[in-house]
Formats: C-alpha cells, sequence, structure tokens
C-alpha cells in the first residue's frame, strides 16, 4: 500500500469499488497524474481491492486503502468507512458510479466532508438507467449529494430529467487525452511497424495493402465484443480472396468473457484473422496501426479509448449509445451504428475499406477535433474548479456558523 505523508491541504478521498483496469479507473489514473501537487492530498479507497493497474499512479503520496468488499451485502464496508472519515477527516469524499453511491448516508455521522458523486457510465444491469431498484436508491442519495460530475452530456441530462437532481448541482466534465502519448504514424512508419508486428515476411509476398479493424476495451458484456466479431466475419467472407490474408481484427484487453470471445472466434473460422492481445501497456503503440477503430458498447459514458484512437488518428465506427454520440458525428469523423446490429456494421466497414479517401477524410477531422477540444490538463482544471468550490463554501458556512 502506498503512503502519504500529512501535509496541510485539503485531503480528496476518492472512493471506487476496484481500481482495475477501466476506463473509470482509468480516468481516474489520469486527472491524479495531473493533479497540481500544491492544492489538494488525494487518497483512494478501494471498496473491494486494487490490483496492479495502480502502478500507473506517478505519485508516491497518495495512499490506496483495500477494504475487501465481501460479495452481496457487507454492512462491516460502513464501519470501515465510517472509521476512515473519523481518522483522516477528508475535505471532499468523491465516489465514482453506483457501486459506491450509497457510502454518502456515512455524512449523518461524519457531517464534516463535501459530497462528490461522478456518473461514468452504466453497466449491463442498468443500461438506460431505467432500473426502478437503482433510481430509487439514487433519488434518496441525492439529498446527500453536494455535486455530481457528469462525464458526458447524455449522463448530465439524464440526472437532471430521470433522477431530479437540480441542475446546479450538476457539472458536465469531459475526459481527455494524452496528446503526448498518443500520436499518429506516417505511412512509411506504419508499414514498418506493421512488417515487424505480423509473423509473416511481407517483402516476399506480392504487395496488398493490411487492413486493420481494432478495438480496445474490457472484454465484458456491456463492451458486446462479439457484434463486433461476428460483423467482422460477414465483412471478411464478403472481401476478394487476395485481401482477405491482409485483414485482420486486433483485439486489445481482458476480461470475464474472454475465452467466450475466443470460443466464438474458432466457431466462425476467424482464428487465422483475429488477434487477441489481451491487457496490454502499449496501446498508444497499438492504436496507430489500425485503419479503424471501432467501439460496439451496449451502453456508454465517454471512452477514453474513443479519444485515444481519435488521437492516433483514426476513423471512428461506434453505437449511438450513451456519450458516444458526443465524440463521434455521423458522416464526419465516423460512422455511428445501431447498438447490436452486425450487419450495419459489416456494411460500414465494407464502405470505409473501399474508399480510402473517405477513412483520410474522416482520420483527419478526428484529430483535428480531439486535439482543439479534449486534453486531461483542461480535465483537471475543472475537477479542481468544483473541488475549490466546495471548500469554499465549506469555509464561509462554517464562518457563518461562529
Amino acid at each position: 500500500m502506498k503512503t502519504s505523508k500529512y501535509i496541510d491541504k485539503p485531503l480528496v478521498m476518492h472512493v471506487l469499488h476496484t481500481l482495475g483496469t477501466g476506463g473509470m479507473e482509468n480516468g481516474l489514473v489520469n486527472i491524479l497524474n495531473r493533479m497540481p501537487s500544491d492544492r489538494y492530498r488525494h487518497m483512494i479507497v478501494c471498496l473491494s481491492h486494487a490490483t496492479d493497474f495502480s502502478q500507473r499512479i506517478e505519485s508516491d503520496d497518495i495512499a490506496i486503502v483495500e477494504l475487501h468488499k465481501k460479495e452481496g451485502n457487507d454492512l462491516s464496508i460502513y464501519w470501515k468507512l465510517l472509521r476512515l472519515f473519523w481518522a483522516y477527516r477528508p475535505a471532499i469524499v468523491h465516489s465514482r458510479n453506483l457501486a459506491a453511491l450509497d457510502i454518502h448516508v456515512l455524512k449523518v455521522l461524519a457531517p464534516s466532508f463535501r459530497s462528490v458523486h461522478g456518473e461514468h457510465g452504466r453497466d449491463i444491469y442498468d443500461l438506460e438507467g431505467k432500473n426502478k431498484k437503482y433510481n430509487a436508491l439514487r433519488s434518496v442519495m441525492k439529498h446527500f449529494i453536494s455535486q455530481y460530475i457528469a462525464v458526458s452530456k447524455d449522463l448530465e441530462q439524464w440526472l437532471v430529467s430521470t433522477i431530479n437532481v437540480p441542475p446546479r448541482k450538476v457539472s458536465q466534465i469531459y475526459n481527455g487525452v494524452n496528446h503526448q502519448q498518443f500520436i499518429p504514424l506516417t505511412a512509411h512508419e506504419k508499414q514498418l511497424a506493421l512488417s515487424s508486428f505480423f509473423s509473416d515476411d511481407e517483402a516476399k509476398k506480392p504487395f496488398t495493402p493490411r487492413f486493420i479493424i481494432g478495438t480496445v476495451g474490457r472484454l465484458a458484456a456491456v463492451k458486446d465484443q462479439k457484434t463486433l466479431i461476428k460483423s467482422f466475419g460477414l465483412f471478411l467472407k464478403a472481401l476478394p480472396q487476395e485481401q482477405q490474408a491482409k485483414t485482420n481484427l486486433l483485439m486489445v484487453g481482458d476480461g470475464p468473457l474472454y475465452q467466450e470471445l475466443n470460443d466464438e472466434i474458432t466457431r466462425l473460422g476467424l482464428s487465422d484473422h483475429v488477434l487477441m492481445l489481451g491487457d496490454r501497456s502499449d496501446v498508444a503503440r497499438l492504436l496507430p496501426l489500425m485503419d479503424v477503430f471501432v467501439l460496439s458498447s451496449l451502453a456508454e459514458g465517454i471512452s477514453n479509448t474513443v479519444l485515444e484512437a481519435m488521437a492516433s488518428q483514426l476513423p471512428i465506427v461506434a453505437t449511438e449509445t450513451g456519450g458516444n454520440p458526443e465524440l463521434v458525428s455521423d458522416q464526419e469523423n465516423g460512422f455511428l451504428f445501431r447498438v447490436g446490429d452486425h450487419q450495419q456494421l459489416a456494411d460500414i466497414l465494407m464502405e470505409l475499406w473501399r474508399d480510402p479517401d473517405k477513412r483520410h477524410n474522416m482520420a483527419e477531422a478526428s484529430l483535428n477535433r480531439v486535439r482543439h477540444e479534449f486534453d486531461w490538463y483542461k480535465t483537471v482544471a475543472n475537477y479542481v474548479a468544483v473541488y475549490d468550490s466546495l471548500v469554499a463554501t465549506k469555509t464561509e458556512n462554517a464562518v457563518k456558523g461562529s
């Protein structure tokens, strides 16, 4: 466990279920790595546990506490949290997503902190945010939350219209992208990288441009990579014979559906064309190898990997759900397709393969947009502004009460 030296700055305690590979967790790490060191201290509390993903946090002064929550209802977790609140007296407790929402009820016994809750997207059990049980909890907990942060306008609107959170209590803040890490390759650089990446000797074969479709994400039901695999199979069969051998699907990520998806690839006879690369730390090297980036999610907040693919100068094909339409302008920097529609996705892939100029123009549009609108330092500044406003309000209230 990383330890934190005490210094006289307000403490922000970030509470989440697990610190592992995922978009929300990646966003947290990127924000903490760019937080100004003279403003706030930070601590991460994992209701369950932290994985090796925590090693991506660059500061040695951020404590990571694991509470090892049991499956199901584990009432002991509230006592453990309460003891942490009493011991560390955080100025702000910042929870993320549904799994950590109910912790704010502890304000009744530890009223000194201000509550922030982040909505980063939905899971397979509540794709549209209409689950009555979950929304009943959200309706109760909104009375304990000082401020919400929604990563997309879609989630912001849902909080206001469905959960009836007052608009003044919702801040919409987009994620950013690391423009120094995710950069495009020239055509020559890409050709060299592909030659070294694939085991076959390109120089000894008649030249046919290799066409790479790629995706990055956790292999879980909500990401619906099965639709992408089916679409790729349809697309591959429609290609000329000489192109099929030079067409690949790169799947980057790991998760509970790894074996199921691998079995589906085998069943469809795609094993020679699909590379399941697992969890990788070199995503910035892999993205520029792709010609098209696909996100087939059933639900999405704001996808970090879409932003990273845009920064890598790729056309984006994504489902028309959640925050995806806020990143992908249909027919401009990519295409949107209906959730689960593998035939529509296959048709889009064929259109992009047939029209290199369209791919190039969409890739340019992706790069231009992400460079102008999305940056982690801008994101961090917006988070700091939320924290500053809550700390200032708390101070003002304390002065009035004295």
